[in-house]
């Protein structure tokens, strides 16, 4: 059977569902700048508040969009980067709020969405936009100066609003971002410093996911140690579920992958093993273990699941990691996987109308709600229309720029 890895054919597929894609989310521009979050029909969901993780995916993904040569992406970026520059941009204290609800922003400063402006930095400037250079610098400043541990190797959570006061909780998902900004922004800036400081944030994540059966645990407390029963009551959570979430096995699968081709002296064989190891028990525990196909958002620390949902993402970054393993170690396994879950994309999850990828569905791949409503942004499934095609180092809009 034909690898679609290596098929023209199926390049050719991918780059046109990248850019309907593109094409889907082109409403996405705030007035006054910024990014809104969509509703299931592409268009603004206006009774959200202004969000940062939002705006700047949205700087990122319509960056590459750019980068690409897709028309009118240049305007939608430099529209939600314009959102950094003023509404969500914390001029007294520094940084990003996580939100501005109407003209009052919510408490905190989130990790998650100060990586995510590294990337939305570094994926401006390689597009040319005007701006793109400055939020990168300003980003970078604020996450060495407030976000980022070095005694530890590790990427500190959330502060308060005026960095005061740091929140006594450690967790993965920020540091997971984290890494794929710092291969970012060392394509970007030439810095290596960025390699080592994402070298440190893997190898204590691979001792984590060794000392767990290949089970990665998301939440730490303050010393960094492991909290395994960490919002046992709300399991369902959208940032911090209770259990293993399969999804970012995947994804930190493949950012070791990213890692392990990047110019840095590393254990790669060691770091190999670890990605493989992470698809191989994500599939194991994730793929159909309720007998219906797709993969469950969280599983217990037996493996058992505990959200059977099937979302969206989780998918988008099986199919990533499947892809850059395939290319990595050449195993046949991987392309046949690749193979299926597009398939199975094609079949449950992305809408034939429009190309878009319905977000969440229940464990009979019906519909559903309880996690996610709408389809807030493009990040994840656009990537995985492009991931698949280029280098595994340097990261998308480096990759890109450089032709």
């Amino acid at each position: 059977m034909q690898n679609w890895l290596t098929s023209p054919t199926h390049h050719a597929w991918l780059r046109r569902h990248a850019v309907d894609l593109l094409v889907f989310g082109h409403r996405s521009g705030r007035q006054g700048g910024g990014a809104h979050w969509l509703d299931d029909d592409g268009a603004p969901d206006t009774t959200r508040p202004h969000q940062t993780w939002i705006t700047t995916r949205t700087v990122h993904v319509y960056g590459v969009g750019a980068l690409l040569g897709v028309p009118g992406c240049a305007d939608v970026a430099a529209t939600a980067l314009a959102g950094l520059e003023g509404p969500l941009r914390d001029a007294t204290n520094g940084g990003w709020y996580n939100a501005v609800d109407g003209d009052t922003p919510t408490d905190g400063k989130w990790c998650y969405d100060h990586v995510f402006a590294i990337l939305a930095g570094a994926t401006a400037g390689h597009a040319g936009l005007p701006g793109g250079r400055e939020l990168y610098d300003d980003a970078t400043t604020v996450f060495l100066d407030h976000f980022w541990d070095d005694e530890a190797g590790l990427c500190l959570d959330t502060w308060d609003t005026a960095f005061d006061e740091l929140e006594p909780y450690g967790g993965l998902n920020a540091n997971m971002h984290g890494v794929e900004a710092m291969l970012s922004a060392a394509a970007y800036s030439g810095d290596d410093a960025w390699l080592d400081r994402a070298e440190r944030v893997c190898r204590f994540v691979v001792g984590q996911a060794e000392a767990n059966d290949w089970r990665l645990p998301e939440h730490y407390d303050s010393r960094w140690t492991a909290v395994l029963d960490y919002n046992r009551d709300r399991p369902a959570d959208q940032f911090k579920p209770y259990g293993s979430t399969v999804g970012h096995s995947f994804e930190w699968a493949r950012l070791l992958v990213h890692l392990v081709n990047a110019p840095i002296d590393t254990d790669r064989s060691r770091l190999t093993d670890a990605a493989c190891r992470l698809f191989d028990r994500a599939v194991a525990d994730g793929w159909g273990p309720d007998g219906a196909p797709g993969f469950v958002y969280t599983v217990d620390w037996d493996g058992t699941p505990v959200v059977r949902d099937r979302l969206w993402w989780v998918l988008a970054e099986a199919i990533s990691a499947a892809a850059v393993l395939h290319h990595q170690t050449g195993e046949a396994l991987y392309a046949d996987r690749y193979r299926r879950w597009w398939d199975h994309a094609a079949t449950h999850h992305i809408d034939p109308v429009d190309a878009s990828w319905r977000h969440q569905l229940d464990h009979a791949n019906r519909p559903a709600t309880t996690v996610w409503t709408g389809k807030p942004d493009l990040y994840h499934v656009f990537q995985t229309a492009l991931i698949p095609t280029l280098p595994r180092y340097p990261m998308l809009a480096a990759a890109i720029d450089a032709g």
